[in-house]
C-alpha cells in the first residue's frame, strides 16, 4: 500500500520499520539494521553504524548520525568529534564501559568535495531522522536505560519532539515522553559543535558541565 503525506508515495522509500525484527535483542536488531533500506541514505554510506555498548546501561548517549570514520568502521563515535567526546566523558567522571552509544540516523550522509578529495557531513533531514527512528526506539526500549544523553539538535528533536532548542533545553534531565519505565532526558551540544566552535574552550566545558549532571542524576 502507498504511504501518504511527508512519508511520500513508498513507505520503503522513508521508513525502517518493515526491516526491524520481530523478536530478539541488540544483536538480531544490529544484523538487521546492517539491511535497512528505510531511507535513500544507504545507498552512499559503506554500512550500517548501529549502536554500541552495554546492553542494560544507565546511561544512553545519543548522537546525529556517523561521520566519514564512523562510517568506514562500522563503529559510532571513533572520529574527531568521538575522540572529543572520550575525554569530556573522563572528565566528567563517566565510565564508558558502562555506557550504550548511537546515533539518531544509522547511516552518514555526505556530499562529496572532489577538490579535497574527502565527504563533507550534511545534517540529515527531518523526513530521514523520522525514517530512522523506529531503530532508536528498538535501541530505548531494549537497552531501557535511566537517563538518555542526546548530543544535539537532531538527537534533541528525535527524543524530544520538533520544538526542541540546543540551547534553551539543554542541561536539565525531563522525562522522555511516551516512556513508560521513568526513562529521562538530558540534552547538551554535539561534540562536533565544540570542535567547530570559536570559543572551543568555553563550549567544551559546558560539555564536560552537563556531563557531570547526567552522571550526578543517576
Amino acid at each position: 500500500m502507498a504511504g501518504t503525506g511527508d512519508r511520500g508515495t513508498a513507505p520503503e522509500a522513508y521508513d525502517a520499520t518493515p526491516y526491524l525484527p520481530s523478536r530478539g535483542g541488540l544483536p538480531a536488531h544490529r544484523e538487521a539494521a546492517a539491511e535497512c533500506r528505510g531511507c535513500p541514505l544507504h545507498r552512499d554510506a559503506t554500512g550500517t553504524v548501529f549502536g554500541r555498548g552495554a546492553p542494560h546501561a544507565r546511561l544512553m548517549l545519543v548522537g546525529e548520525q556517523p561521520g566519514d570514520q564512523e562510517d568506514r568502521e562500522g563503529v559510532p563515535f571513533v572520529g574527531p568529534a568521538g575522540r572529543l567526546l572520550h575525554r569530556a566523558l573522563e572528565e566528567a567522571g563517566i565510565d564508558e564501559e558502562d555506557l550504550y552509544v548511537t546515533n539518531a540516523v544509522k547511516h552518514f550522509k555526505f556530499a562529496r568535495d572532489e577538490a579535497r578529495g574527502r565527504r563533507v557531513h550534511k545534517t540529515p533531514t527531518v523526513r530521514e531522522a523520522r525514517a530512522c527512528r523506529p531503530w532508536l526506539m528498538a535501541e530505548l526500549r531494549l537497552v531501557s536505560p535511566e537517563l538518555v544523553v542526546a548530543l544535539g539538535a537532531t538527537a534533541g528533536r528525535a527524543l524530544l519532539g520538533p520544538s526542541f532548542r540546543v540551547g534553551t533545553d539543554r542541561g536539565v534531565p525531563r522525562p522522555l515522553p511516551d516512556a513508560e519505565d521513568g526513562t529521562r532526558v538530558l540534552a547538551t551540544v554535539h561534540p562536533s559543535a565544540v570542535l567547530r566552535a570559536p570559543d572551543r574552550q568555553e563550549m567544551y566545558a559546558g560539555l564536560v558541565a552537563d556531563l557531570r549532571t547526567a552522571a550526578d542524576s543517576l
